[in-house]
């Protein structure tokens, strides 16, 4: 309900632009019926702000600390997105549900704001050069990067639900599909498949990354998961948690549909935002925190299928022998800070497992614990003057070529890396075949036509230690260079 103290003001504006109703009845009467007109205008105003406070209770304010819109009103593990560019649902029409079509993708809400349905997409288009491979690596390619349709929405002011399948690859794949009861801000619960609360970089919306690909240190985090999550926003975002148990997957995968064993994983978070309830425009939007993940892993399925470099070749896999038999575990320290056009993003991961060299035939005495780490530091700096925040930039000014209107320019720069315990050589991975540490940094430009279209383009250099001259994996004789482009359209 809009406060009361709006309801005298709106009703104030109303009386001095009617002249001072409570003389109306020396007016003619067709003023008389003019003033009757101003009130019923007054009194609709009235409604539809009651309304705009019932929409805003369904959809979180993404300008507010503790509020990501991942896709329309549903929040996507409470990550904050200071000054967030994700639009919010807009409110009914008067009497009776509202339609509304733009940058924010297809809204429809109820009379009363309690439901809402929202239609959206993601589609990214990529490019991908690689430079000093002789030719002999053939890898350039176009690609369809990602071709989503998310539908999300919110019933009773109390349920939610996601549904994003993916028709990019050579077979549909469904991402998140999920169910949310949220009791208040500090007590979320949500069931299903999404993403698992561990790796800062992953947890931001794909289309809000700097970089056309994610660091070297999200190889080491899991993707989407299965199961359930407790999490909330505690005094407006200053602390944010979530807790959960799930399936469990390996380093950079995502969850199947089912997962018929009983060896699970907990996991969880908490992220700090010490003034994000301060108002400072340079403060408000710093944060850190730490996640975890621990469970236990069994057979070949238990190990990562391969960590990517930045042009999302694989330089490092295990064995097909290789067997996971024992506890896993995954630990992050991470942290970011937006203020005005600059915006940072950094984590430092920690993955490991217990493996074998191949399945045993008798009841295991002792594994061998493979512990890798990777991390990543990234900034991005508006030139245009826009806000930089984890849910993206928007321009000021569209890009409109009749107007002369140009749209945001977004300059981002990358260091990471990536390295390999020493104790998987020889017997969990081939020397010859794969890379022991990766360093890599990164430069790009940004260009964001409008909120829904944003064109990138990346260059990135991925060193591997000690390359291997006469390897037989082609890709590790020499540094990686490559040129990444994409073209976005998200809704």
């Amino acid at each position: 309900m809009v406060p009361k103290p709006v309801h005298i003001l709106v009703a104030l504006f109303g009386l001095i632009a009617i002249g001072a109703p409570v003389r109306a009845d020396s007016q003619p009467a067709d003023q008389q019926t003019e003033i009757q007109a101003l009130r019923q205008e007054v009194q609709v105003l009235e409604q539809r702000l009651d309304a705009l406070e019932k929409s805003r209770a369904i959809a979180p304010n993404p300008n507010a600390p503790g509020a990501v819109v991942e896709a329309g009103p549903v929040v996507n593990n409470s990550i904050p997105a200071p000054g967030g560019a994700a639009s919010p649902t807009p409110p009914p029409a008067e009497g009776g549900a509202h339609v509304n079509a733009g940058d924010g993708g297809f809204h429809l809400v109820s009379g009363d704001g309690s439901t809402s349905l929202h239609l959206g997409g993601l589609v990214q288009l990529d490019s991908r050069e690689f430079f000093g491979d002789g030719g002999g690596v053939l890898n350039n390619t176009f690609i369809l990067r990602r071709a989503r349709l998310i539908t999300d929405g919110t019933f009773d002011n109390i349920y939610s639900f996601q549904f994003v399948p993916d028709f990019a690859g050579s077979a549909v794949t469904i991402y998140d599909a999920n169910l949310g009861i949220s009791l208040n801000d500090w007590l979320q619960l949500r069931v299903g498949k999404f993403k698992s609360p561990v790796g800062l970089e992953q947890l931001q919306q794909d289309a809000y990354t700097f970089f056309v690909e994610r660091s070297l240190a999200t190889n080491l985090v899991p993707n989407r998961d299965l199961g359930f999550q407790l999490g909330g926003s505690i005094d407006k975002g200053t602390l944010i948690y979530q807790v959960g148990a799930f399936n469990g997957v390996p380093d950079a995968a995502n969850s199947s549909n089912q997962d018929f064993d009983n060896d699970k994983e907990a996991e969880g978070r908490l992220f700090v935002q010490p003034f994000a309830a301060s108002g400072n425009p340079v403060l408000s939007g710093f944060g850190l925190g730490a996640a975890g993940t621990f469970g236990r892993e069994k057979g070949t399925s238990g190990v990562t299928s391969g960590y990517k470099t930045d042009g999302q070749q694989t330089f490092f896999k295990y064995n097909a022998s290789t067997y996971a038999d024992g506890d896993v575990w995954r630990f992050t320290p991470q942290s970011y800070w937006y203020a005005g056009p600059f915006g940072f993003l950094g984590e430092y991961v920690v993955s490991a497992v217990n493996v074998l060299a191949a399945a045993p035939t008798k009841p295991v005495v002792s594994t061998t614990q493979i512990v890798n780490h990777a991390w990543n530091a990234e900034v991005g700096w508006t030139l245009t003057g826009e806000n930089t925040t984890f849910a993206g930039v928007v321009p000021n000014h569209p890009f409109n070529p009749k107007t002369g209107e140009f749209g945001a320019l977004q300059l981002v720069g990358r260091v990471e890396g990536l390295g390999i315990d020493p104790d998987a050589f020889p017997l969990m991975a081939a020397a010859t075949t794969n890379a022991k540490d990766v360093f890599g940094w990164s430069v790009g430009l940004n260009w964001y036509l409008s909120r829904l279209v944003r064109i990138d383009t990346d260059f990135n250099v991925d060193r591997f230690t000690d390359p291997v001259a006469t390897s037989s994996t082609q890709i590790l004789r020499q540094d990686e260079k490559s040129l990444l482009s994409r073209v976005q359209i998200f809704f």
